[in-house]
């Protein structure tokens, strides 16, 4: 039989999976192609996603989100909370109803916002303030320094972040959590009220979607969790018009990924995911 065979797939035996368990089953998409779901760590797993539009089960700009690619790649169970239009100051309500319907049942922690934000004039802010207190030193003797507190502030970018990561480290201590980059934006014109400039022109406070994307790449290191750069690694660039084929409307949508272009994002994910554990359960 004449499959073409995902190249995440051959990326993930290459790296990742011995040869007694690669193949586990075949699936079609609507792509066309074919893609193999293998045994790793993964397989099986409950991943819950955080989001906006380009992760909303309302399916915006699409037939098929890149979390169903993401399914039938890697085996996973896709808990979607995604919503249209949410910030990251929504964030916090996706996750509390994450931890109301899965609870303890949720392996791993996908986050993928970050565009409405750019478009909604929010500042960067903060990671943290500083404050001066006292603490024990060698000797022992008190000493006073500027320590540094967390920002929860939501109505900064930064403090958006550190809100929604101090609850997902609380509650969801031995899971893994990681943080997605917004991708590039095209033009979009959603109505006389809702017209959006494609990403080389700056938002109301002059900063461009890389100022947020570069956040997120802070967070990082200031809560210890993996972040993929979804803005990179997908390579998607709606300015070039070579790439409108991956985005709903050249003329009115290029701000949402079509399916080929949730199948571009799903299969730069998979590679990325395989190289990090899908939960830290004992």
């Amino acid at each position: 039989m004449n499959k073409t065979i995902s190249s995440v797939i051959i990326a993930a035996l290459a790296a990742a999976v011995p040869v007694s368990e690669q193949v586990a089953d075949a699936r079609s998409t609507d792509t066309g192609k074919i893609t193999e779901t293998v045994e790793q760590q993964w397989n099986g797993k409950k991943v819950a996603f955080l989001g906006d539009s380009i992760t909303d089960k309302e399916h915006i700009g699409t037939d098929k989100n890149y979390w169903q690619f993401l399914e039938e790649m890697l085996g996973i169970e896709a808990l979607v909370y995604g919503i249209n239009g949410h910030q990251w100051s929504d964030l916090p309500g996706q996750a509390e109803k994450l931890k109301e319907e899965a609870g303890d049942q949720v392996d791993a922690i996908i986050v993928f916002a970050g565009t409405n934000d750019y478009y909604a004039d929010v500042p960067l802010g903060e990671w943290y303030s500083y404050e001066p207190q006292k603490t024990t030193v060698s000797g022992p003797e008190t000493d006073t320094r500027m320590r540094r507190v967390f920002q929860m502030d939501g109505s900064c970018f930064r403090g958006r972040i550190n809100m929604v990561m101090n609850y997902l480290k609380t509650e969801f201590p031995d899971r893994q959590i990681i943080l997605l980059t917004p991708i590039h934006r095209g033009y979009a014109r959603f109505g006389d009220g809702n017209i959006q400039p494609e990403e080389s022109f700056p938002n109301t406070l002059g900063l461009y979607i890389d100022d947020y994307v570069q956040a997120i790449k802070e967070a990082a290191n200031v809560w210890a969790v993996p972040v993929i750069d979804l803005n990179s690694i997908s390579g998607l660039f709606p300015l070039n018009k070579s790439h409108e084929r991956y985005f709903n409307d050249k003329e009115t949508d290029l701000l949402h990924p079509n399916s080929e272009g949730h199948y571009r994002m799903a299969k730069a994910l998979a590679c990325q995911l395989l190289h990090f554990p899908a939960d830290f359960r004992q």
